[in-house]
């Protein structure tokens, strides 16, 4: 019996036009359009006839869903593995292995991500890589514009690497247990196993990556890479200020060059280069003393004018690389740079130089110039280490950004800049942070606890050991999402609990009488699309799979076929950030509702052409 269109159904149906009139065209933020339309079914409730709209006892559950609170643990987590140094190790090893390649870049996170989100939640996937793509970004440049979303998107497709990746492959075969109890014996369907949907999600990981990779430079926002274009804005300001050049040149020192003996003070005073730290024998030494001596083979970083580099390589017959490698990690821009320091009025070490107090060893400061009266006093390395200090002296110096941080506690020396990343990390904390993150994860794979309980678990685990104050932890969580998807949740509800998703389940099935069975499949796929986008990707998956096999019994075609078709398109959800993915990156990336138009609208097309081949293939 069709479904008729009542008046409560028409009203959700205007304001889900509404809420995506809001989401598409940015007139308010997307967080604040989201609490818009929660209010809005709220205050609706109270007209004559809209009484069932939703029960408004209930409007505000979406705060404490198992979804929601998911995610603000697992960026609590999230937060505990980056500050104990976890997440800068497997940031360090992307860029060691990827470099500064855009491409190698996406392909790395991209494919990690993916992997990941196949036996955990795809939100969890993205939410701890979070930090892993902000410390990519300052270390390579790369705006986090175009790395965050082919990460959100292949979290999304990993969901469809095994039948535990996704909420819906998770329900399906509950939904096909209970749906072959009224099958004859002869209709009904199989169960699943945990690798049967390995090969489709293998193929639309594969798509995502090189969609990305092809035409990422198209569908992506340029944006600003914030990081990077600071370094580049401080780099043009040391220039323009003092004309000093500030870009670090790595210098690879081959097994018996005659280098070999040479101590950092030979090489500074005889060629005018400033050595800020050198790799030598598997020792990294950062700011290294003038007496150390060179043993080969051996890496410099060093800081010049382009004309003393290029005589200081031609002497040695040495290159330098066009960026850093083996420094990536210990002078990238989230762990080192160039500040500016003042000498305090009352300095201890006013009228000495910086030979005398050995200003790179025990401040852990390598001076580049000195400012003095208003003009630049010399750029001369010989003349740097030999000019004694006078109040106010302001020096240009190469540090990193630990060295700084405690350089705010001396009291000889007033930092003037600001703006670089005070960071404490807790590496004796990893430990506990490993233990309860595996703790985390395990109560997922191996217990039937609820996903966001299990989530918690770790969290709590974290502040309890110290890993994270609750004042961190309530900085990690980034509330525009949590409100985002809170507010959104109730209109799913509605457009369930009225019966509207049913209503317009009921129209599109009634366009398909009679068609080909591949063009039914493919407008099965297409709606459960189109519903993932309007209401929980859970709540499409119970609603759609009946009727699905229903329509297959009835075309003849293979109703298990058609009930995992639904299953997989529901993680179809790119066009706007309803899914929780989309709505965490949101922030973090810069995304505006169009970029995921623009970018999501290929990738919605290509993961239906790929899914339904690869289904149809194996089916």
């Amino acid at each position: 019996m069709e479904t008729a269109l009542t008046y409560e159904m028409s009203v959700v149906l205007a304001i889900l036009g509404l809420t995506v009139f809001l989401f598409v065209f940015e007139i308010v933020r997307v967080d604040l359009a989201a609490i818009i339309i929660m209010v809005l079914l709220g205050c609706l409730t109270y007209l004559p006839g809209l009484e069932s709209l939703i029960d408004v006892r209930h409007l505000f559950d979406g705060f404490a869903s198992n979804a929601v609170m998911s995610i603000i643990a697992v960026m609590i987590v999230g937060a505990g593995l980056d500050k104990t140094g976890v997440m800068s190790v497997v940031a360090s090893w992307i860029t060691r292995t990827g470099g500064s390649t855009e491409s190698r870049i996406i392909s790395l996170i991209s494919g990690t991500v993916g992997i990941i989100s196949s036996f955990m939640q795809n939100v969890g996937a993205a939410a701890l890589f979070l930090p892993v793509v902000s410390r990519i970004s300052v270390r390579t440049g790369l705006p986090m514009s175009r790395l965050l979303m082919p990460m959100g998107f292949c979290a999304i497709l990993g969901g469809t690497l095994t039948m535990v990746g996704s909420s819906p492959l998770i329900l399906l075969n509950d939904l096909l247990v209970g749906i072959n109890d009224s099958l004859p014996p002869d209709r009904q369907m199989e169960m699943f196993g945990l690798l049967s949907v390995t090969p489709v999600g293998i193929a639309l990981i594969a798509t995502g990556i090189l969609y990305f990779v092809l035409f990422g430079r198209f569908v992506l926002p340029a944006g600003s890479a914030d990081n990077g274009s600071k370094g580049r804005t401080m780099l043009d300001y040391l220039n323009r200020t003092y004309g000093l050049k500030g870009e670090i040149h790595e210098i690879f020192i081959p097994e018996g060059n005659e280098i070999a003996g040479k101590s950092i003070d030979d090489l500074e005073q005889g060629y005018g280069v400033q050595i800020i730290a050198t790799l030598v024998q598997g020792n990294t030494f950062i700011a290294p003393v003038r007496h150390l001596k060179i043993a080969t083979p051996a890496r410099l970083a060093v800081i010049a004018e382009p004309d003393v580099l290029s005589r200081f390589l031609d002497r040695y017959g040495l290159v330098d690389s066009p960026e850093l490698q083996q420094f990536s990690e210990t002078l990238g821009r989230d762990k080192a740079g160039i500040a500016e320091v003042v000498i305090a009025p009352d300095a201890s070490i006013l009228g000495k130089t910086g030979r005398e107090i050995v200003i790179r060893k025990a401040i852990g400061l390598s001076p580049l110039v000195i400012h003095r009266g208003g003009e630049v006093l010399t750029t001369d390395r010989e003349e740097i280490g030999r000019t004694p200090y006078k109040p106010g002296d302001l020096l240009v110096c190469h540090t990193t950004w630990n060295a700084l941080t405690r350089l705010e506690k001396n009291p000889d020396f007033v930092v003037v800049t600001s703006d670089y990343p005070k960071e404490e990390l807790r590496p004796q904390k990893v430990g506990w942070a490993l233990t309860f993150f595996l703790v985390a994860v395990g109560l997922i794979l191996f217990s039937d606890m609820r996903l966001s309980l299990c989530l918690l678990v770790g969290a709590v685990g974290m502040i309890v050991s110290n890993v994270l104050s609750i004042e961190e932890a309530y900085e990690a969580v980034g509330w525009n999402t949590v409100f985002l998807l809170a507010s959104l949740i109730p209109l799913g509800q509605a457009v369930q609990s009225t019966g509207t998703a049913e209503w317009i389940a009921g129209q599109a099935l009634t366009v398909l009488d009679g068609m080909p069975i591949w063009v039914i499949q493919a407008a099965v796929a297409v709606l459960s699309t189109i519903f993932t986008l309007i209401m929980s990707n859970v709540g499409a998956t119970v609603l759609l799979v009946p009727l699905a096999v229903n329509i297959a019994l009835g075309a003849g075609a293979d109703p298990a076929l058609f009930a995992l078709t639904v299953a997989i398109s529901t993680s179809n959800s790119f066009l706007i950030p309803t899914h929780q993915v989309n709505a965490l990156i949101m922030g973090p990336g810069g995304y505006r509702v169009v970029d995921f138009i623009r970018a999501g609208g290929t990738m919605t097309i290509l993961f239906l052409i790929v899914s339904l081949t690869v289904l149809n293939i194996i089916a």
